[in-house]
């Protein structure tokens, strides 16, 4: 089955430690089984300097995360929705939130 969200949605995490948080998909990635969201499943990551002027010491950088425990966050109702393929006033498919009628594809 075809994901329902893409890069730059805005979700929210449905299990897991970050149960309940909200974030910007960043990336996707494996084949679309797993995504990376800002500030979603942080980690710590020890790290050598590797050029002049690079980062090193611990940084904390983002997991990914499985799309199975993700929902696209509604802004009208301030809560995870499903989400059906409709037709725009042009033609075009777009994504709309099941209850709420909020189209994500402008």
């Amino acid at each position: 089955m075809a994901l329902r969200i893409k890069k730059g949605d805005v979700v929210i995490v449905l299990s897991g430690d970050d149960k309940g948080k909200t974030g910007k998909i960043k990336e996707i990635v494996a084949g679309g089984t797993r995504v990376i969201v800002e500030g979603v499943n942080m980690c710590k990551k020890h790290q050598k300097l590797q050029k002049q002027g690079g980062e090193s010491g611990i940084v904390e950088k983002e997991q990914a995360v499985n799309a199975s425990n993700l929902a696209l966050y509604d802004g009208k109702t301030n809560k995870a929705t499903r989400v059906r393929m409709g037709l725009s006033k042009d033609g075009k498919k777009v994504r709309v939130a099941v209850k709420s009628g909020t189209v994500f594809d402008s």
